[in-house]
This record gives C-alpha cells, sequence and structure tokens, in this order.
C-alpha cells in the first residue's frame, strides 16, 4: 500500500503492507496515504481483522486512526474489534488516540451519545447501545509470536533508532509460505535468521551504499548494498526493496540498484511500487501475444 518514506509524495505513500492469509486480511503498517491504498485495492477497511506495527514513526502508523476508526464506524457493530501488534508503548498510544480524554475522544462521545449519529449507526445495521471501538491491543515482545488458526506470525527485534524507539521485524507462515517484513532496520542478524529460507523478503532500502551521511544513520537504516547482503545470507527466494527515497527513485538509478543488487543476490527481485501484488510463488512471464 505504501513504499515511500516520510517525505511527501504522489507516487509512494508512507509504509503500508497488506497480506492475505485465508480468511484473513492483515495490516503490516499502515502510514500516512496507505489507508487510501487499500481503497485503491478495493478492500474495505471492515475486511482488515488484524494489524501490524513494526514501530511507532509517524510514517508507519500515521494512519492507524483512520483504519480503527473508518472500520468501526462502517462495521456499525457487526464485526470483530480489531486485533492490533506492536512494540511498546502501543497501549499508551491507543489510550490516547481514543480514549475518553484523547485525541479523538470528542468525536467519538459524539457518534455514540447524539441521535444523529444513533440513526446513522442503525441505518448500517447496528442495533442496541453504540458502543465505542475496544481495539484487542498486544504490546508483542522481542521474542513474541502470535498464532491464529492458519498462521503464525514470530518477532525479532531490529536496529532503528534504538533507545528512543523499540523496533521489530516480523516474519508470517501461512500454509507453508513465508513473508518477511524488515520493517525499518540498518543491518541486523537476528533478522537475518529470521528470514531464512523465506518466500519473500520485504526489506527497507533507503539509501545508495556510501552515501550515509554518519555511522549511525548507516546502522539504524539499510543501503541498497546492506539489503542484497541480507537477502543472500537469509536465502530469500524474492526480495521487495521497499521504503525508497526520492535519492535513487529516478530513470537509470533504479536499474543501477537493481544491477548492483542482483551481482550478490541471485533470487527475483522486485523494485517495490505502491498498489504492487507480490506474487509469493515468484513472478512468471506472461504468454507472448
Amino acid at each position: 500500500m505504501g513504499t515511500g518514506t516520510p517525505t511527501p509524495s504522489m507516487n509512494r505513500m508512507c509504509s503500508g503492507y497488506l497480506i492475505e492469509a485465508g480468511d484473513d486480511y492483515i495490516v503490516f503498517d499502515h502510514g500516512f496515504g496507505s489507508h487510501h491504498r487499500l481503497l485503491e485495492l478495493g478492500v474495505p477497511a471492515t475486511r482488515v481483522s488484524h494489524a501490524f506495527f513494526s514501530h511507532h514513526h509517524y510514517d508507519h502508523m500515521g494512519d492507524y486512526p483512520r483504519l480503527l476508526l473508518t472500520r468501526w464506524d462502517q462495521g456499525a457493530g457487526k464485526i470483530p474489534e480489531l486485533k492490533v501488534y506492536g512494540p511498546p508503548p502501543l497501549q499508551k498510544i491507543t489510550d490516547r488516540l481514543f480514549g475518553d480524554d484523547g485525541a479523538f475522544g470528542p468525536d467519538l462521545i459524539s457518534r455514540t451519545e447524539n441521535q444523529a449519529s444513533i440513526d446513522v449507526y442503525r441505518a448500517r445495521g447496528g442495533e442496541g447501545v453504540r458502543r465505542k471501538p475496544q481495539p484487542l491491543i498486544t504490546e508483542l515482545a522481542p521474542d513474541g509470536t502470535v498464532t491464529e488458526a492458519e498462521w503464525t506470525v514470530r518477532v525479532v527485534p531490529v536496529n532503528h533508532f534504538a533507545p528512543h524507539l523499540t523496533s521489530y521485524g516480523y516474519r508470517i507462515d501461512h500454509h507453508g509460505q513465508s513473508i518477511v517484513y524488515s520493517g525499518d532496520s540498518g543491518p541486523c542478524p537476528a533478522l537475518n535468521q529470521l528470514a531464512q529460507g523465506c518466500d519473500v523478503l520485504v526489506h527497507m532500502c533507503h539509501y545508495l551504499t556510501g552515501t550515509a551521511p554518519s555511522k549511525t544513520f548507516a546502522a539504524f537504516s539499510s543501503g541498497h548494498i546492506e539489503v542484497a547482503e541480507a537477502a543472500k545470507q537469509a536465502g530469500a527466494k524474492n526480495l521487495v526493496i521497499s521504503h525508497v527515497t526520492e535519492q535513487f527513485d529516478k530513470p537509470g538509478v533504479r536499474e543501477r540498484v537493481i544491477t548492483e543488487v542482483s551481482r550478490i543476490y541471485s533470487g527475483n527481485i522486485f523494485f517495490g511500487a505502491d498498489l504492487m501484488e507480490i506474487p509469493v510463488s515468484g513472478p512468471e512471464a506472461s504468454k507472448l501475444d
């Protein structure tokens, strides 16, 4: 849904990824603009069952309120509460957004107590008292695991803006297929281990290697050569380059990045774009007509 960064762009919204696993639609990060992409994909918020946040930078969770409020409003009390996962302080952030004294507290009070909003609620099929959203929040441990009927998500801590933020990478396994999402991270052995043998590795690729302004920057964000090395070490079958900056999002430079990555990593390479669908089994050429 979003392959960009905090830099405003009409082409790349902030980070957001949608995975369909059985009957579940799972969001991994939901930065500003990614909810618009969700609409463009034709997936209503009411179909999203779970949301995982890698860390609490705004370009990874800015559209969290839109997802939760739209889902609640359109669901009219007929769908389960959204299950939300991420590092601390996820519960505090949620309370400050949706609690009575939170940013959206006055809105929620009016929508649950004012007759005009209750009329809309009932017109959408709601019955009885209109209750406020009560998302099911789980603050994950660095070695956490989430298990549902058809899929499992495993967690590792990654290298991004510590100690000010706790940042996670995720691996989801479903019916023998696996996708790993780095979140934002610099080079990280734990992430490479988590990604061993995965079908798809979606990795932050923030800059051209060798142009980092400091050692700290290079430790907390990955350049294109570091991403290639990570995919190689993991033995990932498919690599998706994402979190793309304007530094190398240019004709000719993109191709150079792919060429240099391919000298290290021999799997399939996707230069990520918003609304791109990644085949877990890998790309196939179309018939020549």
